[in-house]
């Protein structure tokens, strides 16, 4: 039976124990009064561990996660700092591993700490802003402690039973928000060389940023869009106002927008609650080869660090940085790449550091998050380098194209020693 509390009279020593191992809802979804409430009471408690995909709250700190150990995917969002302070321990997957990882007990779940909507009538609630893999750790751990907040929108898709849930932590309070990225010039250059591949009854998949919002508002003369993506942002609410995001030509999932998390802001929570047109559901389904492979038109965008000559992709590390993660781009990059009529977009600025390095590099900074053959298409603001089904040395060639400028002598060198080579 679940146990109603306050958040000012949670006592976490009632139902962690030394050792545990927990798992946070993540993203938007981040149970952020849970955080707070594991930031003043874990020390006590002792030997504490937390595993957190991403975080936007700004609530962990080297200071105030002290009191546990944190774990992650990667660094991303307000992780960044946690990794730059060597407190992050970072785990290389893919997002999509999380679940099955939960499950088989590989990744420990002892308790799980969630953020879900209140219960509707039948007594079940809304996963709301995330869905990828926390019903696997509700399932999985000894004690489910849920956040169950007023201002979650209750959106179709994954629920959670209140059978489920051993503790209902009642909150009223803002979720997470991440508002839209500023749009540059260079944004709005890659994002024109991307809509090119976009056509009428296009399926997206994207992530969050200036790029993807950049590119979804070039997309509102298009017609019949659908969307089947691991996350999405403020940016759908744009495509669905213009009237181009129906989802009517998809072969599976007509008329509904297929997502695992929204990161954005009230505006997109509010458009998604009790909306018909989009459906959450977990990595099972978002990420599955399967399921992709029944898409037609999928057409796939990732970012990078950095792309090698070859066409390897970095997108977690820069030298000593650890600045990004792994997240779903390996499953989506293989399944736009294979798609009838689809593509799968490989996208990132030609230089960093205020235009003093090259992100079109002889060898990578970081290490290959993408394995050059499964890379597709590689864009920045100067073009698009298809590179599928091309040798090493044409590879190089069309890469040097996209470069900036001030970079294409340097690499033509050493375009010209793979061309030589053959490798």
């Amino acid at each position: 039976m679940t146990e109603t509390v306050l958040p000012d009279t949670l006592d976490l020593s009632k139902y962690l124990r030394r050792g545990d191992r927990i798992v946070f809802g993540q993203a938007c979804g981040e149970p952020t009064t849970l955080v707070e409430a594991l930031i003043g009471q874990g020390a006590a408690i002792g030997d504490l561990g937390a595993f957190i995909a991403t975080s936007f709250s700004g609530l962990f700190t080297p200071e105030t996660a002290s009191a546990f150990r944190l774990s992650s995917m990667g660094a991303i969002g307000a992780l960044r700092a946690m990794a730059r302070a060597h407190a992050l321990e970072v785990i290389p997957l893919h997002v999509s591993q999380i679940a099955p990882l939960i499950e088989s007990g590989v990744m420990p779940c002892d308790a799980a700490m969630i953020q879900v909507s209140p219960a509707d009538a039948q007594g079940n609630h809304s996963c709301g802003l995330i869905s990828d893999y926390v019903r696997a750790a509700a399932s999985k751990a000894r004690v489910v402690i849920a956040e169950v907040n007023e201002q979650v929108p209750r959106v179709p898709g994954e629920t959670i039973p209140a059978s489920a849930i051993d503790v209902a932590v009642k909150v009223s309070r803002a979720p997470v928000e991440v508002p839209p990225a500023k749009i540059g010039p260079v944004d709005e250059a890659i994002a024109r060389n991307c809509a090119e591949y976009i056509g009428d009854g296009s399926v997206i998949q994207t992530g969050v940023g200036a790029v993807p919002d950049a590119i979804l508002r070039l997309l509102r003369d298009r017609r019949d869009l659908g969307v089947h993506s691991g996350m999405l942002g403020d940016g759908l609410v744009d495509l669905a106002e213009a009237g181009v995001l129906t989802n009517a030509r998809k072969e599976i999932d007509r008329g509904v927008s297929i997502n695992g998390a929204l990161i954005g802001t009230r505006r997109l929570y509010d458009w998604a609650h009790d909306n018909p047109a989009i459906r959450m559901t977990p990595t099972s389904y978002t990420h599955d080869a399967s399921v992709l492979a029944r898409l037609s038109r999928l057409v796939t965008i990732n970012s990078a660090l950095d792309v090698d000559l070859t066409g390897q992709v970095n997108a977690e590390q820069s030298g000593m940085a650890y600045l990004g993660g792994t997240g779903g781009q390996v499953d989506f990059v293989r399944a736009g790449a294979r798609s009838p009529g689809g593509a799968s977009l490989t996208v990132l600025a030609s230089t960093a550091r205020g235009g003093s390095v090259s992100r079109i590099v002889p060898a990578l900074s970081g290490p290959v998050t993408t394995a050059r053959s499964e890379v597709d298409v590689v864009v920045t603001e100067y073009g698009a380098a298809e590179l599928k089904g091309q040798s090493l040395a044409q590879r190089a060639r069309r890469l040097v194209r996209i470069a900036h400028p001030d970079f294409r002598e340097e690499l033509e060198r050493t375009a010209f020693e793979i061309a030589k080579r053959g490798f």
